[in-house]
């Protein structure tokens, strides 16, 4: 027996079993109990309360009283009480207990008369109450009032409607009492806490009240120190937390665990941002305030309505956290645990997630950077804005594999991508074939047949810089796209000066400059192009990439979008291999006629304020490790990665057309609206899209930092720059975060050896001294030291 209430004979207190829950519920509303606790409730003085509250109903919780007198009584029972003093507190642990009852051993849960609430647990046979409560308040992360680990401890009652009880469980109630295995735990916790066994907190007294044990070690013999991680809201830099998690980055779980894969739009925002509130109140304490700092206005809705939702989804029955939320929060303690990017994206739109699904998850970074310059040739009439400035989406990009690495799977796809365009460019082939052909026949005539100016989109690399340059010179505007499965073939056929005239040609088309190519000879191939609109995807192995970009300084190398295939040496052979199917390449080629139709100016906010967040945190890392190869990688990637997220956007977009109005009516209404795209694209800046971009720039600067890093640091031939074969590393790994917060030019001097090797020069560390303190990181002290100041 778990439960008594408390009772006056002689003079003495007595303690009298509860048996059942409808007797427990019977004595909690008894007229006179209510009537004294409204009464306490309602009164202000606090002494006049204290003197009522000697009047109330009270429980012992954590006694056996057989013989009925409390006095004298040391047998436990199976419970143990805890107290929440703490109004929100005990809100927040009462949204964990009331998920999870049976996790805790909740047998009782109930609101306090003023703040706060009360507790009883199952008590873990062989440790004491303290302990117990020790382990109760670490799990749950609340205070911990000492003074409650008597067995005689009882506490006042309030009523038994279900604002005061929330939850009450038949075990409270059970009569499993064994006089004999009672009296011999008796003996075990008397020796154990005689003998110091008891867990109590270094440094502190077992009597304090409201401590927090996990600010201390809590020992008991042959056991560890025990940390918990706090389960509850916080705010850090401003950005709200639920145990250390973002709340936006459990939103975007929660609709990924929901199969959602935009934001809720106009016509179900409703619906979802109720459905959201209800599930979400569940780590936010069922805290209004929190629930609507937190909750976005979906697609343009109201304040005031969304506030109606959240309110009537604090007004529904409590039945637990969902299984949506549970499949959220296991996912994102799972990719935590995790660097794979593949890990880190989200649900992909139609046509991208059919690519992925063609190669296999493994080479989800290959597939996406190889399709992006397709995509943004597709879209050759969008153009977006970057740093204040409006560009098309211009894209060159490179996926480097060893051989047999598997980078043929994905040829496939770039055709299906491209299709449209291939089978458009048939019938000036076809012209082209014929004019070759005439042109043979009147060799030696006079007259010769004149060459028609074909605009062919899809242009071989199996060429001569002047006929791509002629090529480009002849699509009316519009986007041209090439693409070759062995880059190879480029350097093979281009000589030293040829490929430094591609180089240029790359360049001018990232940049989508003019173009100017000018020979004396009439026949010879003259071209001017306003806006060169050029996107080229090339496959090969390292050795091949550094005979295309053979000269790293003049920044062709820095506009790359570079993928790097997944190490297959030791892999086993699938037993059934990734290949495109008709339906994935039906759902390609939907995306891809729909992406010819759309066209504007982009200037999309979230995207822009989310490069420069990146842009700049990779700044700061690259200063304090005073890492110039990587802060001037930073600037490109930044760009490439806006644009490569914008293609991605853009096919969530056409999704959406398909889905609400099916392919020809996707079409009709891009036809009838110019401005369209740009209206659609504002909505698709969800916070999970906004999310692929991290990835991608993360991954664009891993891999340039991997490809050439090296390379640039001996074109400079610069003993500042970091030793050789360093990879792209976090912000934990640097030199200024290594150093103590006061620290001296010799200690600067060992941690810049230890990370940069040899390289490491008195010049260098007095160099990057002298940064630091331009950029506010550090300042001199009055005793020859440095004090860090970030």
């Amino acid at each position: 027996m778990s439960c008594y209430v408390k009772s006056l004979k002689g003079g003495k207190e007595w303690a009298t079993p509860v048996n059942s829950e409808e007797e427990y519920r019977t004595l909690r509303n008894d007229a006179r109990h209510l009537a004294l606790l409204q009464q306490i409730r309602q009164e202000t003085d606090k002494a006049k309360r204290d003197e009522l509250k000697n009047l109330m109903l009270t429980f012992y919780y954590q006694g056996h009283f057989l013989k009925g007198w409390v006095q004298g009584s040391k047998d436990t029972s199976d419970t143990t009480f805890v107290d929440f003093d703490n109004r929100e507190a005990f809100e927040r642990a009462k949204v964990v207990l009331l998920a999870d009852p049976e996790r805790y051993g909740l047998v009782m849960l109930e609101r306090s008369i003023s703040q706060g609430g009360h507790a009883v647990f199952l008590r873990e046979k062989g440790k004491t109450i303290l302990e117990n409560q020790v382990r109760i308040a670490m799990m749950l992360h609340v205070e911990l009032d000492c003074n409650n680990k008597n067995t005689n401890r009882r506490t006042y009652a309030t009523s038994a409607s279900d604002e005061d009880l929330l939850y009450v469980s038949p075990k409270l109630f059970q009569n499993e009492y064994n006089a004999e295995a009672v009296a011999a735990e008796r003996q075990i916790l008397e020796e154990r806490e005689r003998k110091g066994l008891e867990e109590v907190p270094e440094g502190a007294h077992s009597n304090d009240k409201h401590y927090r044990p996990w600010e201390h070690a809590w020992k008991c013999k042959g056991e560890s120190s025990q940390s918990v991680s706090p389960s509850r809201a916080e705010e850090t830099e401003g950005v709200l937390e639920y145990e250390g998690i973002p709340y936006s980055r459990i939103i975007d779980a929660y609709w990924d665990a929901a199969k959602q894969l935009h934001d809720p739009m106009e016509g179900s925002r409703d619906t979802k941002t109720f459905r959201l509130a209800c599930d979400l109140r569940y780590v936010c304490g069922f805290d209004r305030e929190l629930m609507a700092k937190v909750i976005p206005c979906y697609d343009g809705f109201p304040e005031r309505e969304k506030m109606k939702c959240i309110d009537s989804a604090l007004k529904q029955e409590d039945k637990g956290m969902s299984a949506t939320l549970r499949k959220a929060l296991d996912a994102i303690h799972r990719g935590e645990e995790s660097t794979d990017y593949a890990k880190r994206l989200p649900k992909l739109p139609l046509g991208v997630r059919d690519s992925v699904g063609a190669v296999g998850p493994k080479l989800v970074m290959p597939v996406i950077t190889a399709i992006s310059p397709a995509i943004g040739a597709l879209a050759t009439g969008v153009r977006l804005e970057v740093h204040g400035e409006l560009k098309n989406l211009n894209l060159v990009a490179y996926v480097g594999g060893e051989y047999a690495s598997g980078k043929g799977r994905i040829d496939p796809v770039i055709g299906a991508w491209m299709a449209e365009i291939k089978a458009a460019d048939q019938p000036y082939l076809m012209q082209e074939a014929e004019w070759r052909e005439k042109k043979r026949a009147a060799k030696n005539k006079k007259e010769q047949p004149e060459e028609p100016k074909l605009p062919v989109r899809y242009i071989t690399l199996n060429s001569t810089v002047a006929k791509l340059a002629d090529r480009l010179g002849n699509t009316d505007g519009k986007h041209a796209f090439s693409f070759t499965p062995e880059a190879d073939m480029v350097a093979s056929r281009l000589s030293s000066e040829g490929i430094m005239n591609y180089s240029l040609l790359l360049r001018s088309a990232y940049d989508g400059s003019s173009y100017d190519r000018e020979a004396k000879s009439v026949d010879a191939t003259n071209v001017h192009i306003d806006h060169l609109l050029w996107n080229v995807t090339m496959f090969g192995t390292p050795d091949a990439l550094y005979r295309v970009v053979r000269n790293t300084t003049d920044g062709l190398q820095s506009r790359i979008a570079l993928a790097k295939m997944p190490d297959n040496t030791f892999a086993p052979l699938e037993d059934k291999p990734h290949i495109l199917t008709d339906e994935q390449a039906g759902h390609i080629r939907q995306v891809a006629h729909l992406l010819t139709l759309m066209g504007g100016n982009l200037v999309l906010p979230k995207l822009e304020e989310r490069g420069r967040k990146w842009v700049e945190g990779v700044r700061l890392e690259s200063m304090k490790n005073d890492d110039r190869v990587q802060a001037r990688q930073r600037m490109r990637v930044c760009v490439t990665a806006q644009r490569m997220t914008c293609c991605l956007m853009l096919c969530l977009v056409a999704e959406r057309l398909i889905r609400e109005h099916g392919c020809a009516g996707a079409e009709q209404r891009l036809k009838e609206n110019p401005s369209l795209t740009q209206t659609m694209m504002e909505k698709a800046q969800t916070s999970k899209l906004m999310g692929v971009y991290d990835v991608l720039a993360d991954s664009l600067l891993e891999n340039a930092l991997y490809y050439f890093r090296d390379r640039i640091e001996k074109a400079f031939d610069s003993s500042d720059y970091g030793g050789s074969g360093r990879c792209y590393s976090t912000i934990n790994g640097t030199i200024y975060d290594r150093l103590e917060a006061t620290f001296t030019r010799e200690q600067l001097s060992q941690q810049v050896l230890l990370v940069k090797g040899g390289k490491a020069t008195r010049n260098s560390v007095y160099q990057m001294l002298k940064n630091w303190r331009k950029q506010g990181l550090v300042e001199n002290t009055y005793d020859g030291k440095y004090r860090k100041l970030m």
